[in-house]
């Protein structure tokens, strides 16, 4: 797949719509260091708490069991996809190899699409209390506990990350909602522990930054379920790094931060690892003129460890919101078609961000009431969001205008 490469965030401002009018920034001045990462894991965990709380999902099933828009037609289309096919055969390896782009591509679609299908098979069954779906769920997530061992080949850890981030979600809402039974439960934890969570806890802080994000959206959400305080205080220090050094704001300086722990130190250096790109405004990323779809899957994963963090009771919305607020609007007005500026990636970009703004604007407009018009065009505008086959998927039936 296209998305299988390596990847980095920031942005300003109070009070101001998404719909930027934005200006090049000068450059000069050494950019700032990263804030540093205080312990961010809770006394206890909250269960469910990977993306979507309790209160949460019960929102989302008050919504569907009322027939009401958008969440309807979300529930709906999930079920009617392969990935709700009460059908559905689990393919589980031992061994998945999954190379640059996944190519080859030995296990990689089918363990992804195995763990989005036990998703939403859990989302199912917690929408209809209907014991058929929680049981689908668990055959699918038995199946890879009890067959995986490994992942090689140069896209394991973003390999990991994809699926790893997606298992978790599941498992929360089988675990702690179905009182059916998951007698393999202990087996599948010990799944996410020894086969993902090595993977992905260090981060690969020389790679394009999406890898490092959607990798702690993974360490973060297995860590949830392990009740892993450790591991998770690890991959939140290694996700705030991150952030600042991905998506840019004019009040970083002149320049973006350099991604910690890596080897880039200079400004020809930082110039070259932004895709070429040595004009820096409000909300550019890293990956911006590489493409949206990584870029959107940056912001993806960015959002659901903000949710998930916030559910775990620190809300760094408001830390981040113009960050945030800025990376969503800057690539929603391109998405929907404005001329690129002759500054800004040599006049050109590739879309197709994919279904990645919903859970951030959802969180900044509903819940923090911060008006991102561009971002709401988007948004609404592609509802039902669906699933991009790696790990976004369902966003809209999930987050849509959900206060919770």
């Amino acid at each position: 797949m296209r998305y299988g490469v390596p990847a980095a965030l920031a942005a300003l401002a109070l009070g101001l719509t998404a719909a930027l009018t934005l200006t090049p920034t000068a450059q000069a001045g050494p950019p700032p260091a990263p804030a540093p990462a205080a312990g961010a894991a809770p006394a206890q965990f909250a269960h469910p708490g990977v993306l979507s709380s309790r209160a949460q999902l019960d929102f989302v099933r008050t919504k569907v069991q009322a027939g009401e828009q958008p969440w309807k037609s979300a529930f709906d289309a999930m079920l009617a996809s392969p990935y709700g096919s009460q059908s559905r055969t689990p393919q589980p390896r031992a061994v998945v190899e999954c190379g640059s782009y996944s190519n080859p591509d030995n296990g990689c679609s089918e363990e992804r699409e195995d763990a989005i299908a036990a998703y939403s098979d859990a989302l199912a069954w917690y929408v209809t209390r209907d014991a058929k779906y929680a049981k689908k769920s668990i055959e699918l997530m038995d199946a890879w506990s009890a067959k995986i061992k490994d992942h090689t080949n140069t896209n394991a850890p973003l390999q990991s990350g994809w699926a790893g981030s997606t298992w978790p979600r599941a498992a929360e809402i089988i675990k702690h909602t179905y009182t059916g039974g998951w007698p393999n439960r202990g087996r599948f934890a010990t799944m996410l522990r020894d086969v993902y969570l090595p993977e992905v806890i260090n981060g690969k802080p020389n790679n394009n930054g999406n890898w490092e994000l959607i990798m702690m959206d993974a360490a973060i959400g297995i860590s949830v379920h392990l009740d892993d305080r450790a591991s998770y205080d690890k991959a939140m220090a290694i996700y705030l790094g991150r952030v600042p050094a991905y998506f840019y704001l004019a009040s970083d300086g002149a320049q973006p931060a350099y991604p910690p722990r890596s080897t880039i130190d200079t400004k020809s250096e930082l110039i070259d690892y932004w895709q070429g790109q040595s004009t820096f405004v409000d909300g550019l990323a890293q990956e911006t003129c590489r493409d949206f779809g990584h870029t959107g899957m940056a912001i993806a994963a960015t959002m659901h460890v903000a949710e998930t963090s916030r559910i775990q009771g620190r809300d760094l919305y408001p830390q981040f919101k113009d960050r945030f607020r800025y990376a969503l609007g800057f690539h929603a007005q391109y998405e929907l078609g404005a001329k690129v500026p002759s500054w800004l990636c040599g006049g050109s970009v590739a879309k197709g961000i994919g279904p990645a703004t919903e859970v951030g604007y959802n969180a900044l407009h509903t819940r923090l009431g911060v008006s991102l018009e561009n971002t709401r065009k988007l948004t609404e505008g592609r509802r039902p969001a669906g699933t991009e086959n790696h790990f976004e998927a369902w966003e809209t039936l999930t987050h849509a205008e959900n206060p919770n």
